[in-house]
């Protein structure tokens, strides 16, 4: 049975990702694509549904993201969130204009055009039998003329069309955001456009998709050699033994350890590539010459870039001389997944060249990139680990930023830092496990400040390091609120690092949601 698909027109708006993620929750599998593909991309292969995201412009603007009008014209069930629902009004002949105020935030919603009756049902085909609280709206313009054939099927206090239709030509648009969680309803409204008006099916199953991957994996490489640089995350980790499934031996994996990963997790990684599937994995055990790069620096962006770089130069190494051992390699394995393509985009093909100071590999080295992730988000990868039977702490390990601990660790890198930073990551991850909270929170980790305490141990003052504690919840990583951990477990995690981590003298816990903070302090 042939693959359906929602398209979903990104128009630069923040939540564009969500939207997706709602309709793969559907079980619906859908892909973004930019406003300005969206028409190719039809004609091309038309979708069973569009949905047309929110953004940052004005329609009635000179220099606005537009369509074509005759994208309206296909007979495709259309649906336009925010932006796209005032493109819509304004492509067919109404009109959107800057109201006195916008609206930001939870705002109430009621059914019909205003002066509805009182206690009315939502009219129509988008909310039908949806039962309405509020909604989340995020606008400064709004519609203040439907096109004609259009009806109102809500409205708020500030925006006459919340919410219009033309089901004769299945087009339907809603000026809030159902896509996000504080609209309670956003899920029943995305139902109700993929299989009520659009005639999907929920056919998108992760375990089907993994069989699929297999074969897909094999017709394409056939008896060739793949090259994997692992990093321990769930990304690489799922596409190694993906890749493995599909081709045996003939995937080579290269783990460079550079150091500043988390207490014992180089050692628990590797226990399971080698012992639980036999992986074909060479550790490199660069450290050392990671901190040596990384002495005196203090600025995170230069930390970044000089463990990039050197990450880059590690793994040309010893590509090179897996290359001298087991001979070409066609293809390089990587663990894109789909935000990496939509934020920045991939190409088909990598070209790894040496540096002028780096043996090991050949002048220009060309490889096909094969990237079996590269449409799942973050979560559908999760459920792609657990059906290959992959063991819960590399499926649900939390995500690690590429740089490790160096961005964890304010300040200059040093060993003697980076033992008391794991020894206090490690404490607030122990009694996180042990309030059964590992599951439902996003993301949790300790952060060794640049700042000394004074502070009493026994008949003695101290000057000891500053310990952060951060704890996230999250659905995409996109938004996030901090954790509201209870008292009992922060404290016995603030008194075990002070007492039990030598340097630690004093613990904080950081309150702040993303944005206005990002999720890492560097």
């Amino acid at each position: 049975m042939e693959q359906q698909r929602i398209l979903i027109v990104d128009f630069g708006g923040q939540f564009v990702q969500l939207i997706a993620r709602r309709v793969r929750e559907a079980k619906v599998y859908c892909e973004i694509v930019p406003y300005e593909q969206a028409a190719e991309e039809v004609w091309k292969n038309p979708p069973k549904g569009i949905i047309l995201s929110g953004g940052p412009n004005s329609v009635y603007l000179p220099d606005a993201p537009r369509l074509p009008e005759a994208f309206f014209d296909t007979g495709i069930p259309i649906l336009g969130l925010c932006y796209g629902a005032q493109l819509m009004a304004q492509l067919l002949g109404g009109s959107v204009s800057t109201p006195d105020r916008g609206e930001n935030g939870r705002t109430a919603l009621m059914p019909g055009p205003r002066g509805a009756q009182p206690g009315a049902v939502y009219p129509g085909h988008l909310m039908h039998d949806i039962a309405v609280d509020s909604c989340w709206m995020t606008h400064m313009d709004f519609i203040d003329a439907i096109p004609k054939g259009f009806t109102i099927t809500a409205h708020t206090g500030t925006c006459p069309a919340a919410v219009m239709e033309n089901h004769e030509k299945k087009l339907y648009a809603a000026q809030f955001h159902p896509e996000v969680s504080h609209t309670p309803f956003g899920k029943d409204l995305f139902e109700n456009f993929l299989f009520e008006i659009c005639g999907c099916r929920p056919d998108w199953i992760l375990s089907d998709f993994a069989l699929e991957q297999i074969e897909a994996i094999k017709e394409k490489v056939g008896d060739r050699k793949v090259l994997c640089a692992l990093s321990g995350g769930v990304d690489s980790s799922v596409a190694a033994i993906l890749t493995q499934r599909a081709i045996g031996d003939n995937l080579r994996c290269i783990f460079v350890d550079h150091g500043l990963m988390r207490k014992n997790e180089g050692d628990q990684v590797m226990d399971v590539y080698t012992r639980q599937f036999d992986l074909k994995v060479k550790r490199v055990d660069a450290g050392e010459r990671f901190l040596a790069k990384l002495a005196g620096v203090t600025d995170p962006e230069r930390k970044r870039k000089i463990i990039g770089e050197e990450f880059i130069r590690v793994f040309e190494e010893e590509a090179g001389k897996l290359f001298q051992e087991c001979g070409t390699f066609d293809f390089l394995l990587q663990g894109t997944i789909y935000p990496d393509v939509v934020e920045s985009g991939t190409s088909t093909s990598a070209t790894i060249k040496s540096h002028h100071n780096v043996g090991g590999l050949p002048e220009d080295v060309e490889f096909t990139l094969l990237e079996p992730l590269r449409m799942l988000f973050k979560d559908e990868v999760r459920q792609v680990g657990e059906a290959l039977g992959m063991p819960e702490g590399i499926v649900w390990r939390q995500p690690f930023p590429g740089p490790g601990l160096a961005i964890r660790c304010l300040g200059e890198v040093r060993e003697d830092k980076l033992c008391i930073l794991r020894d206090a990551d490690w404490i607030f991850r122990e009694e996180i496990a042990k309030a059964g909270l590992e599951r439902e929170i996003w993301q949790y980790f300790a952060v060794l400040t640049d700042l000394r305490t004074v502070g009493v141990t026994g008949d003695f003052r101290t000057y000891d390091n500053v310990i952060a504690l951060r704890a996230i919840t999250s659905t995409d990583g996109m938004t996030a609120d901090w954790a509201r951990i209870p008292y009992q477990v922060l404290e016995e995690a603030s008194k075990r690092i002070v007492n039990e981590v030598t340097g630690a003298g004093r613990v904080v816990y950081d309150i702040t949601s993303k944005p206005p903070a990002t999720v890492e302090w560097e």
